[in-house]
């Protein structure tokens, strides 16, 4: 019997395959998805050296049975082999430099290991391992202890008298030695922190890769794909190597410019544009509070349209307030108080609804809104209009001839920023805003399906221009929001701001870009059939089901069948519903325990249930989280939404075969049935929602 084969030729080894061992060795390996994937690296077992762990630089990591036999302990220590190798790799087998290996692999294992579910920590508990009691050990684990204690170096050998941590590798493990999905949830706020049960944030997604869900919560947030979470892992290893050779500076500066110029070529914009990365949509509405007061001397007021449909915290950001109790930045702050250096603005709201719920109408919306632009201007002021281009629910407003109207009055202070963080628009959708000198703030976190948060500001030239010759600073308060590198180079208003790196922000941009990128490489005649025939499945879908009930209209949206070219922004991607029981709909806080049951597998409460059921409970559904709504004109419930994402459409097209591509749009269409066959079995089933 040989003793020594890589760890994928090992199936009939059955000592690793016993009844009780096989479902951990399948939950395990689905998590080893996320590890690093390095070429010609062999990960090879030992049954002669059961407990031998070893890492043979640039050629293989030795794991003895023992581990295997525990697949949540051999998991941990594979991740520290192969981040271990991926580090060698980047120092071009420098072994004098191993202490970086060792130290950059550890920090790296210790955090994989805190994001371990709390059911595969416990199974961790008194085995007695170095690694693992290492990990666990409250004790300094600064580079300098690490070091002194030697047990790392022991793993691979290497008699290494060079134990000195340079001073230039510091700034590369603070910012780089982290597994990849801890810095797609980084650099945010407390809102992308995940439970340490089902490791879901609190938009019900992970920041690793969850494809036995079935998702359309784009209009939320959505898990990170296999492809873009790939993409990113493989873009933080060249990043590691670019920075050993040529400074983490250079090489991060060099990375957040490549990322705004692939924005910027995706829609086909000139390079006069400029972009400011933010953490969030809602940091966006802060950027544009913080330029706004920078520009004009004016006193200013923010119309903001659709304020009952968008980010909670942006009123309270273009208010120049701290809209939660952590910036992403990580400072703890007082949600709700003042940001130093802020001027006092005036915020008028005009919500979609009116105090009775009723959706208003498109011409209702428009002059409510002339109105107030009219009144605020004959008082001399700044005004912001923030036009709602796809609210969480879908809507627009105001109409395209209400902004013909503004655009041709005169001796009107107006600045009009777009609010397309939902980003259901094509290119030239974006180029049109831009040529009429709107600002437009856009995220990739939601039609895009890249991780929550990556939000972007696109400032059209004329606007940058008087930016860039602003002669005031931004509020040094912001120092701790952003960092010099989101915002363009040559504007010295944002000089004094912080001089670190976001790699969260990047790294969540890198992931919606892929997905960007191969979305319009899906031919456009395939592309939009696709979206139509998505659409108007789910519609019918929704129609058909006697327990939901629609919400949308489409007052306050473009008919598509009376423009002349097809466009995502003038076809309902959202769909948004209530969920009737006994003729009612379900209050708020039933509407919000159906969408956890749908994202989670209940099948444990079906015990005995025919298989068919039982499968169905288990299926996790995620889509779009509840929206408090009246339901006619007193009741308050809450809706739920199931929604086109832009990954419908790429990973269809994925042979390039018209037909399959066709064959798998219907597969999707078959996880929509699902979700309502799930709903419905939750409300027919006693006690779930009591």
């Amino acid at each position: 019997m040989l003793n020594n084969l890589p760890i994928e030729d090992q199936y009939k080894r059955t000592h690793l395959f016993e009844k009780e061992n096989v479902n951990d060795l399948v939950h395990v390996l689905k998590r080893f998805n996320t590890v690093p994937k390095l070429n010609n690296i062999h990960i090879i077992t030992s049954e002669k050296e059961p407990r031998i762990f070893k890492i043979i630089p640039n050629k293989a990591i030795v794991i003895g049975s023992l581990y295997l036999r525990k697949p949540v302990l051999a998991l941990v220590y594979l991740r520290y082999g192969i981040e271990w190798q991926l580090w060698y790799k980047a120092l071009n087998d420098k072994e004098e430099d191993t202490v970086l290996c060792d130290i950059a692999a550890f920090e790296v294992a210790r955090i994989f290991y805190q994001l371990l579910p709390k059911e595969d920590k416990e199974k961790l508990d008194n085995i007695g391992y170095t690694l693992i009691d290492f990990i666990k050990n409250d004790a300094d684990s600064s580079p300098e202890s690490l070091l002194a204690n030697g047990e790392l170096q022991g793993f691979h050998g290497i008699n290494n008298a060079n134990k000195v941590f340079q001073d230039s590798w510091k700034p590369i493990v603070e910012n780089l030695a982290k597994p990849t999905e801890y810095l797609l949830m980084s650099g945010g706020d407390l809102r992308l922190n995940i439970d340490e049960i089902d490791l879901l944030n609190k938009y019900g997604c992970r920041p690793f890769p969850r494809p036995d869900a079935f998702t359309f919560a784009s209009s939320t947030a959505t898990s990170v794909s296999n492809y873009a979470f790939d993409k990113a892992a493989k873009v933080r290893s060249i990043l590691i190597k670019d920075s050993l050779k040529n400074g983490f500076k250079d090489t991060t500066m060099s990375y957040a410019e490549s990322l705004k110029n692939n924005l910027k070529n995706l829609f086909e914009l000139n390079d006069e544009c400029q972009i400011i990365f933010s953490p969030s949509g809602t940091d966006s509405s802060l950027q544009v509070a913080a330029i706004t007061q920078i520009i004009t001397e004016k006193e200013i007021t923010h119309v903001l349209i659709a304020s009952d449909e968008t980010g909670s915290g942006v009123a309270g950001a273009l208010n120049g307030c701290h809209f939660e109790n952590t910036t992403a930045l990580n400072f703890p702050v007082k949600k709700g108080d003042k940001i130093d250096g802020f001027r006092p603005v005036d915020i008028i709201k005009i919500p979609f609804r009116d105090e009775s719920g009723k959706l208003k109408s498109a011409d209702q919306l428009d002059a409510e809104i002339l109105d107030v632009i009219l009144e605020t201007n004959k008082q001399g002021k700044q005004i912001v209009l923030h036009v709602m281009d796809h609210s969480k629910l879908g809507y627009q407003s105001p109409s395209e001839d209400m902004m013909q109207k503004l655009s041709e009055a005169e001796d009107l202070s107006l600045q009009i920023v777009v609010d397309a963080a939902q980003l259901r628009l094509d290119p030239t959708d974006i180029q049109n805003y831009l040529n009429k000198d709107y600002i437009v703030s856009i995220t990739g976190s939601k039609y895009f399906t890249g991780p929550p948060y990556a939000g972007a500001l696109i400032i059209p030239e004329r606007i940058g221009k008087q930016i860039e010759s602003a002669k005031t600073p931004l509020p040094s308060s912001l120092n701790q929001y952003y960092n010099r590198s989101d915002w363009p180079a040559a504007w010295t208003c944002s000089k004094n701001l912080s001089v670190g790196f976001n790699y969260g922000s990047y790294m969540r941009w890198n992931a919606a870009i892929v997905e960007m990128d191969r979305y319009y490489k899906t031919p456009i005649l395939y592309r939009n059939l696709g979206i139509e025939m998505f659409c108007n499945f789910i519609e019918d879908s929704i129609k058909d089901a006697p327990f939901l009930e629609q919400l949308y209209t489409d007052l306050t949206k473009t008919d598509s069948t009376t423009v002349h070219e097809f466009g995502i922004r003038n076809i309902r991607t959202i769909f948004p519903f209530f969920i009737i029981k006994d003729n009612e709909a379900l209050s708020v806080d039933n509407v919000k325990k159906l969408y956890k049951l749908l994202n989670s597998d209940i099948s444990e409460l079906f015990e005995g249930y025919p298989l068919e059921t039982v499968r169905l409970a288990a299926q996790r559904c995620h889509i779009g989280q509840a929206v408090n709504v009246k339901y006619g004109n007193d009741l308050q419930s809450a809706i739920l939404r199931i929604s086109l994402g832009a990954r419908v459409i790429s990973e269809s097209w994925v042979n390039r075969d018209i037909s399959i591509y066709f064959r798998n749009i219907e597969a999707q269409m078959n996880q929509v049935i699902v979700i309502i066959r799930k709903i419905e079995l939750i409300l027919n089933t006693p006690d779930l929602l009591d």
